[in-house]
Order: structure tokens, then C-alpha cells, then sequence
């Protein structure tokens, strides 16, 4: 009886994906970093549990910290905007007009129009 490695993906997702991405749709390559991406997520999984299976209560906070700082979210389109205007030449000085680029300015548009009326 072979062992399949822990980070082998199913057989059924790997006909997913091969469905997916050779039914015309995505190329080999994001194929191969799908897989990638699935093997490096199992490993990161099985790193938290088993840091949160050792030691003292103090320590089962370290596979949270391990998955926070290992797959952060993106910032939202809020926390962007927000950036984009502090970083905008200008924004301390009441006197001198703030200038935002195209790209700034386009961010702070689409967050605006996401807020409710």
C-alpha cells in the first residue's frame, strides 16, 4: 500500500483543476501555481495546528500569528483610499493644494462609490 504525501492534492481536485484550467479557460501555468499555492496552504495549516498542540496557553496564539502574517488579507479598498491620501503630496499643509496622481485618484473614486447614500 503506497502513502500519498500530506500535501498531494486529492485526486478529485487535481481533475478539478485539470478540468478547469485545460478546458481552455486558464493555462499549465496557473495550474502549476494553483497546486503550489493548495501545497503551500496544507503545509502552513498543519505548521499552525501543530504549534497550537505544544506548550502552554501562550503558544496556541502562535499559529493564529503564523497564519495572519503568512497569508494576510489585502488591504480593503478603504484602508487603500486612506493611504493613497496620506501619502498624496500636500495633505498636512492647509495652504498648498493636495495633488493626487491618476492612479490615487481613481482608488479614492472607487471607494467613494461604495458608500451608501
Amino acid at each position: 500500500m503506497t502513502q500519498q504525501h500530506p500535501i498531494t492534492p486529492p485526486p478529485e481536485l487535481v481533475q478539478q483543476w485539470v478540468d478547469t484550467y485545460f478546458g481552455g479557460r486558464i493555462s499549465h501555468v496557473d495550474l502549476a501555481a494553483q497546486a503550489a499555492q493548495w501545497g503551500a496552504d496544507q503545509e502552513l495549516e498543519a505548521c499552525c495546528e501543530w504549534l497550537e498542540e505544544i506548550g502552554p496557553s501562550g503558544v496556541q496564539l502562535w499559529g493564529y500569528d503564523l497564519r495572519k502574517d503568512r497569508r494576510p488579507k489585502p488591504p480593503s479598498l478603504k484602508e487603500q483610499a486612506l493611504k493613497a491620501l496620506t501619502s498624496a503630496s500636500g495633505p498636512d499643509y492647509p495652504i498648498v493644494m493636495t495633488m493626487l496622481n491618476a492612479d490615487q485618484h481613481a482608488l479614492i473614486r472607487r471607494a467613494l462609490e461604495q458608500l451608501n447614500d
